[in-house]
């Protein structure tokens, strides 16, 4: 216990470097758990047994070079697919260019059968979205954040197309990422596209998960001579293939990482070299009370890592319910539907505060610890 006291009257006899010092390092450790959470979400998405069944289908080529529709009653007669439909992007704006969120044409009587997590206000409501060939169904988040009610009237005006889709709300959705997605009939989007029945993208259920691999064989190898290649996979490659647009994000997060580390070591290295200087006499003054170089040694790499171990934790453990009041799902209109600072990563921030802590401590404490009294007594008198 003598050497606790002593070690936490050490750490905090300079109240105010100590504080800038655990500041800043839990400024770093929210930076480092942010991107690594931000690398998680990105690499990692939420997946569910339903959606380990599900697979996507588009033109070889990109996502903007459409494909016959036809494909999809082709596609729906392949061994082990239990189901298909239209999953189109209309990149729609709703009343201003700020009001962008994502908006999909699909086949109204097969969106909930492939997509089971998404739960409808009122189970009737399905069959009235089905039925009229204008109506759509919104998130409920998106409702919320617009005001709707059933039976609004909502345009769509196009960005990317020479036409504005008409809807009238027909329900509400929520669940699977859902709740910032708005849903209208293909067939009308079709029809104002006059696009000779094309489509950018084709959403598949298969059987079992166990059947994905042999049926993205199958549709490739299907159309591989055709005009229109293309390219199938499962829901998860899918939404990776997006990350992959941004360019290497791990590479980006990993040199952002490590430089914002390597500015640690030398910021608590330089604190700790200053401190150390400071108690030149104090040093003395514990080997002539019979303190060992280990001893002084273990102690003054205690103090360090007191104070990175503090900010380490105040980093990562505060991003983690910081960032948990925040609904990122609205926030980046469904592009990241959690943002959860996981245990792992702050177990990886307490690591991080240790390495930092022996990095920045050890060559300065080791030479103070093997000064001779003599030679301590006489720095301090300089």
């Amino acid at each position: 216990m003598k050497y606790l006291r002593l070690i936490f009257r050490n750490v905090v006899r300079n109240r105010r470097r100590t504080i800038l010092t655990v500041l800043s390092i839990t400024m770093s450790l929210f930076l480092i758990s942010t991107l690594k959470t931000l690398l998680d979400e990105l690499e990692n998405p939420p997946a569910t047994p339903e959606s380990a069944k599900r697979l996507f289908t588009r033109h070889k080529v990109s996502l903007g070079v459409m494909m016959p529709l036809a494909y999809r009653e082709k596609i729906r007669s392949v061994p082990g697919v239990e189901d298909i439909t239209t999953y189109q992007w209309f990149g729609g704006v709703y009343k201003d260019p700020a009001n962008f969120f994502a908006q999909f044409a699909v086949d109204a009587d097969r969106l909930f059968a492939i997509y089971p997590e998404y739960r409808i206000d009122d189970p009737s409501h399905i069959q009235d979205f089905i039925k009229e060939r204008t109506a759509a169904v919104a998130g409920v988040k998106l409702a919320k954040k617009y005001g709707w009610k059933l039976g609004d009237r909502i345009t769509l005006k196009g960005t990317f197309t020479r036409f504005d889709v008409e809807t009238t709300i027909r329900g509400f959705v929520d669940g699977g990422g859902s709740e910032n997605t708005y849903f209208f009939h293909y067939d009308y989007f079709n029809e104002l596209a006059n696009s000779a029945n094309e489509i950018g993208t084709l959403s598949i259920k298969a059987k079992s998960a166990e059947d994905i691999p042999a049926i993205s064989d199958s549709i490739d190898s299907m159309f591989a001579n055709s005009t229109a290649p293309t390219k199938t996979e499962s829901e998860k490659a899918f939404f990776l293939s997006f990350v992959s647009m941004y360019g290497n994000v791990r590479f980006l997060v990993m040199s952002i990482s490590t430089v914002v580390l390597f500015t640690i070591i030398l910021v608590a290295a330089n604190t700790m070299a200053m401190s150390i200087r400071e108690r030149t006499g104090e040093i003395a003054i514990l080997k002539t009370l019979g303190f060992t170089p280990g001893q002084v040694l273990g102690m003054t790499i205690a103090e360090s890592l007191v104070i990175a171990l503090a900010g380490g934790l105040l980093g990562s453990v505060g991003a983690r319910y910081a960032y948990g009041s925040v609904d990122f799902n609205e926030l980046s209109q469904g592009f990241l539907l959690h943002f959860v600072v996981r245990w792992e990563t702050i177990l990886m921030a307490v690591g991080i505060s240790i390495l930092v802590a022996f990095t920045s401590t050890l060559l300065p404490a080791w030479g103070a610890s093997r000064l001779s009294i003599a030679e301590a007594i006489r720095r301090r008198g300089e």
